[in-house]
Order: C-alpha cells, then sequence, then structure tokens
C-alpha cells in the first residue's frame, strides 16, 4: 500500500521540480526556434569527417523548424592512440583512443563568440594478434566516440538555445 501511494506521488513530485524537456515542442519548440541554421565548419581528418556528419545529423533536424539566428559552429580534435599492457616481449596488449574536442559557436551574423568548450571520450580496446582486427576495433572505437563527442556538443549547444530566452 506504502509502495502504491508513493508511485501515485512520484509523477506529482516531478512536475514540481521545474525540470522541461529541452526539445519541447520539436521542430516548433524554442531550442529550434533558438538554433536557426547552423553551420559547421570543416574538421580535419578521419575523426573530423565522422564529428561533422553526427554532427550534422543531429542539428539540421533541429533546424529545419528554426527561423532564428544563424550559427557557426568550429571544432578542434584532438585523436590520440596510447599503448599500455605491455607483455615481457614489448608487445602492447591493450590501446585507450581518446578523442577531445573544443569547440567554438560564433553568431552569424556578428562573428561574436558565444560559446567555447571542450567535449571528450575515451574507449579502451585490446590489441589482438591481427593487425586488421586491431584496426577495425581502432576504427569502430573510433565511430564510437565520434558520436559521443557530437552529443555532447549538441547537449550544450541546445542548452544554451533554451536558456536563452529565459
Amino acid at each position: 500500500m506504502k509502495r502504491a501511494s508513493t508511485m501515485l506521488a512520484l509523477p506529482l513530485l516531478l512536475s514540481a521540480c521545474g525540470l522541461h524537456p529541452v526539445y519541447g515542442g520539436g521542430s516548433h519548440g524554442v531550442v529550434a526556434k533558438g538554433l536557426g541554421h547552423v553551420e559547421i565548419a570543416p574538421i580535419e581528418g578521419k575523426a573530423g569527417w565522422l564529428v561533422r556528419n553526427a554532427l550534422a545529423d543531429r542539428l539540421d533536424p533541429l533546424a529545419q523548424g528554426g527561423d532564428g539566428p544563424s550559427y557557426r559552429l568550429v571544432v578542434t580534435l584532438d585523436d590520440k592512440i596510447t599503448g599500455f599492457g605491455i607483455r615481457l616481449d614489448d608487445a602492447v596488449t591493450r590501446e585507450r583512443r581518446t578523442l577531445r574536442a573544443r569547440y567554438q559557436l560564433f553568431d552569424g551574423a556578428t562573428g561574436v563568440q558565444l560559446l567555447d568548450k571542450t567535449a571528450g571520450s575515451d574507449a579502451g580496446l585490446d590489441v589482438a594478434s591481427s593487425e586488421y582486427a586491431t584496426i577495425a576495433a581502432e576504427d569502430t572505437a573510433l565511430e564510437r566516440l565520434s558520436q559521443t563527442i557530437a552529443d555532447q556538443i549538441v547537449a550544450q549547444i541546445s542548452q544554451r538555445a533554451a536558456t536563452q530566452d529565459k
């Protein structure tokens, strides 16, 4: 009985906490209208291509309904693979791939910098006896890291757009 009453009261407590969905309203919501159009500057390298595509996949649907100002997003990446887990024969048995991004959001009309932040993620992977398998694992890790970086960047830009009107 006590558990049932707690479960019934939970939605009331959550509604009183002041949290609101960032993407509420979809393409007609505050975020979509606030973002308008975000131009993503070219990013160097394979990691840059992956991150840029992931950002475009996330930002383009938001901008379709946006009538707000335009922005320019500049991203600089740092991609590193570090070997560790060394065996007695000096062979690396484990690697860590780290992808860090510094991103800056500029107002398209004035050129004023609105955001200057960083995002990052890392992945560990086993080094296989097959060089092909190791390269495939490194590429898969890079793809996952690119998606994570894009999620972090879009979340910060969306949060800025959501709080801009407040």
